[in-house]
């Protein structure tokens, strides 16, 4: 097991499933997600771990479904709208499948991706998400003519720790889009069967 940490802490376990999500680094007003991470910081504060069922779940309804909401909003310049743009995240997922990754769901929201995918021998999520995230952004920079950072400095990600998790985070990942009222030419996603 690998542990590593950037803003967030990310934990890597050799062959495991990883789901992650990341979005465009204009997709959270800074003021509305710093309020958010204040308020999270206290509460962890006051309940801290283990938690029981209910208290993870109270977590999750304050925080995670929060800025899941937040996200959904389509807040920002949303440019992974644009299918040219949404194509560019969608092929850098397929070009190493089966060689660094085992990938399996994904989902390209207007300003966020969600993924689920298992890194492959000596390759490691942070290696991976490095290269989606770098080599995406020069080429969409490159398509919309624009140049700088285009996605948030970090990402969220949550190991899969049984095969009901596994089958919950593809309900999540297939739903979002319904979940958010896209209409189909907004959003792209690959569903694998179970």
């Amino acid at each position: 097991m690998e542990i590593t940490r950037n803003h967030l802490t990310h934990w890597h376990i050799a062959d495991s499933w990883v789901f992650v999500t990341w979005h465009l680094g204009d997709s959270l007003p800074r003021e509305r997600l710093h309020q958010l991470i204040e308020e999270k910081n206290a509460w962890l504060a006051r309940h801290p771990k283990p938690w029981d069922e209910v208290t993870s779940r109270t977590f999750h309804d304050n925080f995670t479904h929060r800025l899941d909401g937040m996200l959904d909003a389509g807040l920002g310049g949303c440019v992974l709208r644009q299918p040219d743009v949404r194509q560019i995240v969608a092929d850098a997922f397929a070009f190493f499948a089966g060689q660094r990754y085992e990938l399996g769901d994904w989902v390209i929201m207007p300003n966020h991706v969600h993924v689920l995918f298992r890194p492959l021998g000596e390759h490691r999520l942070a290696a991976i998400i490095q290269s989606w995230k770098s080599f995406t952004s020069r080429k969409i920079n490159e398509r919309i003519g624009r140049s700088g950072r285009l996605w948030q400095e970090d990402y969220w990600d949550q190991l899969i720790r049984s095969e009901r998790h596994f089958i919950a985070v593809q309900r999540y990942i297939r739903e979002n889009p319904i979940k958010a009222a896209l209409s189909d030419d907004v959003w792209s996603g690959s569903f694998v069967s179970t």
